[in-house]
């Protein structure tokens, strides 16, 4: 790619003091689209993500666990890039800012600025939020209050470094105004401007309270400050202080894509930075908005927290990728709900979408022996069919592309189920049944080929959104081996499917709920400690509706694509299978023999597509768990009293 702008688009990096929400997948899964939807473009993607570790509040949190901070950030960054593995984020580097290459092109940046006389020490007098390691004005507090966590900032006094900001409040507005940095939603780049109309003060850029950072080039007991030194990521991952040939191909970034809560850190301080270094500004921001939990943002303090793997363990990543971007208007603030999750699960994935898929191979191979057949010249309703298709990739590139004023993924994924849903009415009003019954070969043929050819367009395009469910659906579909399906060319070809190729037998993508499911419990909620209060309180005559059985664990293994998920053959006095989030504290070898304690009367689920019948108790978290067990020789099938 030597000599070819490379499309560069980043997401925030994260704080390593609490493992991911769905609110921060969201940012990573948005960002994956953008970066799977360019390269189908055929252009050349670079996309970064990465780990924010200078923070104080990470160094707390290792010495509150009893670890060495490199050895607390080591662990969490496996923690991270296992989790965005498991939710199919396509990320081309992942930086860490306790990394050398990022210290060396800290270092270089810090000396283009102050050898530009934009670096001065002074004292450092005023409000500070430990939480989001941020200062502020009284006038930026909400009833005396950090804007963000809610709670009272701190004053505090230190001999500082300050970066000269307020120099640059006329240039930044010039680039905002003439889109040289594009900044989306319109929403916030008018907030940013109104700050820049209030003028700007200059910042610190360095503490002297702490050792926990990069120590400042010109004064080693001073650290950076952690936004300084976090901001630089985006160019210290492409060689900027140790590879300038790298960074030419890269910067400037296309694209980065942060929460709405800190676009004043990369729409004026990051700007203001590098022109200071000579160096060219990013040249789209998009501050996207928060997922809330039924209307509460997500925290660690109030207990709300669903993480990721609550849902990918049960339900898989494309289930969660697709609910957040469908739900979610990018720019504004989304909600989840378990309710609106299953009824999305349902009605969307497994009706729609799934159900078409299964109906369209169940044909072919009752019809056609599983050999996807030529068409015999289309009709009327067949070219319908041909054209919704054939606009189906540009009509969704259009609600992808900033240009236009935003980026609407919510909106693209309803115009892919558009097609899904012609798709299935087309089925419905050609009846191929009928035709069979009659006789009608060719034409059978004709819309046989016909909706084929229109699963595997919906697939490409809705390949960059649901990965895992398109692979699935060409796999199916026998056009695996095909490397050369996944392009924007490949979608604007009617009759590309090879005549003779051979279908599978439908496997659910996305088997249906039958019944109401067991919902995750949150990962701080469920770790609460402490009395349950009155209104929890059950009586002896509702405990006695639980069926506590012993039971005998006959077979253990795990789940595929799974962590956390196994799936256990018990005996119980007859034999069950159950499905339990065990598998980070235990290994499958290890649980065979073990005597549990099972609820026997619980309503069957299915969890991956596995009928779990029962369930088995157990305490603790993850790796600390512990199962209920029972002592003394007990029977299997003997209840529990």
């Amino acid at each position: 790619m030597a000599g070819t702008k490379t499309y560069y688009v980043t997401t925030a990096i994260d704080y390593v003091n609490n493992l991911p929400h769905i609110g921060t997948a969201y940012e990573k899964i948005c960002a994956d689209v953008i970066a799977r939807f360019k390269r189908l473009e055929g252009e050349p993607v670079f996309f970064l993500m990465g780990n924010d570790e200078h923070s104080i509040n990470v160094k707390r949190e290792a010495q509150a666990r009893g670890l060495d901070p490199h050895v607390y950030c080591d662990q969490m960054a496996d923690q991270f890039r296992q989790i965005w593995k498991q939710l199919g984020i396509s990320y081309d580097a992942f930086i860490r800012t306790t990394e050398e290459r990022h210290a060396k092109a800290v270092a270089e940046l810090f000396r283009r600025i102050h050898e530009n006389g934009d670096i001065y020490p002074s004292k450092y007098a005023g409000l500070y939020c430990e939480s989001c390691e941020t200062f502020y004005r009284d006038k930026d507090l909400v009833d005396g209050n950090c804007p963000q966590h809610g709670t009272p900032p701190k004053w505090i006094e230190e001999d500082n470094y300050f970066f000269a900001l307020s120099r640059y409040t006329e240039e930044i507005e010039r680039i905002i105004e003439d889109k040289r940095l594009l900044i989306l939603p319109e929403i916030r780049k008018n907030e940013i401007l109104n700050i820049l109309h209030g003028g700007l003060e200059d910042v610190s850029i360095s503490r002297s309270s702490f050792d926990w950072g990069i120590p400042l080039p010109i004064q080693p007991d001073h650290v950076m400050y952690v936004w300084f030194d976090a901001l630089i990521n985006y160019i210290s991952a492409i060689g900027f202080g140790w590879d300038e040939g790298l960074f030419s191909q890269f910067w400037p970034a296309d694209m980065h894509i942060i929460g709405k809560d800190i676009t004043r850190f990369h729409c004026i301080i990051w700007p203001a930075m590098l022109l200071s270094a000579g160096l060219e500004v990013p040249r789209m921001v998009f501050g996207h908005g928060f997922v809330f939990l039924k209307g509460e943002k997500m925290s660690k303090t109030l207990g709300n927290v669903v993480t990721p793997m609550d849902i990918v363990e049960v339900y898989g990543p494309d289930a969660l990728r697709y609910y957040l971007l469908r739900d979610c208007s990018f720019g504004k603030d989304g909600n989840f709900t378990w309710e609106n999750f299953l009824e999305r699960y349902n009605g969307d994935l497994a009706n729609d979408f799934g159900n078409l898929l299964q109906r369209v191979l169940t044909m072919i191979r009752r019809y056609r022996s599983g050999t996807i057949p030529s068409p015999r010249g289309l009709e009327a309703e067949d070219e319908e069919l041909k054209k919704g298709c054939l606009s189906l990739y540009e009509d969704v590139r259009g609600f992808l592309d900033p240009m236009g004023g935003d980026i609407d993924f919510h909106l693209a994924l309803a115009r892919i189920w558009e097609a899904i849903r012609h798709t299935n009415q087309y089925i419905d009003h050609t009846a191929p049944w009928t035709l069979q019954k009659e006789g009608k070969e060719e034409r059978l043929d004709t819309v046989l080929a016909c909706a084929a050819e229109s699963l595997r367009i919906i697939g490409t395009v809705l390949s960059p959104f649901l990965p895992e469910a398109a692979r699935g659906l060409f796999e199916q579909l026998g056009l695996h081996e095909r490397p050369t399906r996944l392009t924007r060319e490949a979608a604007l070809i009617w009759e590309h499917i090879p005549p003779g190729t051979t279908v599978k037998k439908p496997i659910p993508l996305f088997p249906r709920i039958v019944a109401e499911e067991e919902r995750p419990e949150t990962s701080e909620k469920s770790q609460k400690k402490g009395h349950a209060k009155q209104d929890d309180e059950v009586t002896i005559h509702e405990f006695d509706r639980f069926d506590l059985r012993a039971g005998r664990i006959l077979e253990a293994e795990r789940v595929p694509n799974t962590e956390k998920l196994l799936k256990l053959t018990v005996d119980i006095g007859e034999t069950r299978t159950i499905v339990a989030s065990i598998g980070k504290a235990f290994s499958p070898e290890a649980l065979r023999d073990q005597a549990v304690v099972v609820i026997a009367n619980l309503k069957p689920v299915r969890i991956r597509g596995i009928l779990s019948e029962g369930m088995i108790l157990a305490a603790g978290a993850d790796e600390a768990l512990s199962l209920v067990t029972l002592s003394g020789k007990v029977d299997p099938g003997e209840k529990v009293r």
